[in-house]
C-alpha cells in the first residue's frame, strides 16, 4: 500500500522560509515522478513543482526562483524548499506520486496523494 506523508507546514511571516517533506512508503520515490500541489480556499488545486525519476524539474511561474523541489532516495523522501514566502502562497500543500517516471503537470496523472499540510504566510 502506497502512503505519502507530508510534514513541515506551519505559520510563517512574509519573506520567511519553510521546508516541506514527503515521506513515501510502498513505492520508491526515486523511481517515479513526484509533485507538490497546493490548494487555496475557493481555488482549484494547482501544481507547484514536480520532479521526474531522472531529476528533471518543473516549477509553476508563480514560484520560480523561490521554491526548489528535491529528493533524497536514501530516505525515500521528497522535499519542497520554499523561500521568500508571500501571503498568496497560503494553501494546503499536497505531495503526489505518479506510477510513471516522466514528469507531468496534470493532477489527473498522479495516482497517489498525501493528506496535505497547511502553509500559512502572514502579511
Amino acid at each position: 500500500q502506497v502512503q505519502l506523508v507530508e510534514s513541515g507546514g506551519g505559520l510563517v511571516q512574509t519573506g520567511g522560509s519553510l521546508r516541506l517533506s514527503c515521506a513515501a512508503s510502498g513505492l520508491t520515490a526515486g523511481s517515479v515522478a513526484m509533485g507538490w500541489f497546493r490548494q487555496a480556499p475557493g481555488k482549484e488545486r494547482e501544481l507547484v513543482a514536480a520532479i521526474s525519476s531522472r531529476g528533471s524539474t518543473y516549477y509553476a511561474d508563480s514560484v520560480k526562483g523561490r521554491f526548489a523541489i528535491s529528493r533524497d532516495n536514501a530516505k525515500n523522501t521528497v522535499y519542497l524548499q520554499m523561500n521568500t514566502l508571500k501571503p498568496e502562497d497560503t494553501a494546503v500543500y499536497y505531495c503526489a506520486a505518479r506510477r510513471g517516471v516522466l514528469l507531468r503537470t496534470n493532477l489527473d496523472e498522479y495516482a497517489y496523494w498525501g493528506q496535505g499540510t497547511q502553509v500559512t504566510v502572514s502579511s
